[in-house]
């Protein structure tokens, strides 16, 4: 039997341990997220996907963070496999090599794709937002595909939520998952596969304007 006590003892677990979805992570800066919800018969998982962009390292990468009762590999949190770059080309992009600004003009490549920007970004325009500006319009191609979503749980695991917004506590310091409405409601989904359960009261807070000191170590 699945029970939302043990659903959010193991969210608490990862939050101690410092490998639950934080958006305030001082080494990225916050691009995009996304959470998938599964259900079957005694079995629950959750993979949440926060999209950033690390200039030091001039990598724009889909961190997949992968929970559940049922995983086919590793622990809950995230492991190494666990974290999906996109950008083919960023050293060909930036002023200098620094990761930081847009030289202008080009293409970003994303998986064998070149995609051009809606809007003309000037010269110096910091990378970042050059890569937020494409998510709108290229959206599937920075987030995993379904073989991305499950490479740790089971293939035939139904999906039965996905959420592109949602509230998240602004401190896991002070707030710990099991102590939020989200996650709360989150697990109720999880343990009885309905996402009626979900029914948020306060307006989502994922999107990246939301994080703005993010990234900044």
């Amino acid at each position: 039997m699945i029970t939302t006590a043990a659903i959010l003892a193991q969210f608490d677990r990862c939050a101690d341990d410092a490998v639950f979805p934080d958006p305030d992570n001082g080494y990225y800066q916050p691009v995009d997220a996304r959470m998938s919800l599964f259900h079957g018969a005694g079995s629950w998982a959750m993979v949440v996907e926060l999209l950033g962009y690390v200039p030091r390292a001039r990598r724009l990468t889909d961190v997949l963070h992968v929970f559940g009762n049922c995983l086919t590999s590793g622990e809950p949190g995230f492991g190494d496999d666990d974290f999906l770059d996109r950008v083919e080309n960023i050293p060909d992009l930036t002023e200098n090599g620094d990761g930081r600004t847009w030289r202008g003009g080009g293409f970003v490549r994303v998986r064998g794709r070149d995609l051009p920007l809606a809007e003309p970004a000037a010269a110096g325009t910091p990378l970042v937002d050059v890569l937020r500006s494409l998510v709108p319009t290229a959206r599937p191609l920075f987030l995993a595909d379904d073989r991305e979503l499950r490479a740790r749980l089971p293939a035939d695991l139904p999906l039965v939520l996905q959420l592109d917004a949602w509230t998240h506590p602004t401190d896991l310091g002070d707030t710990l998952p099991g102590d939020h409405e989200t996650f709360r409601r989150i697990a109720e989904v999880l343990a009885t596969g309905d996402p009626r359960h979900y029914r948020p009261t306060t307006p989502p807070n994922t999107h990246w304007s939301s994080w703005l000191d993010a990234g900044t170590l």
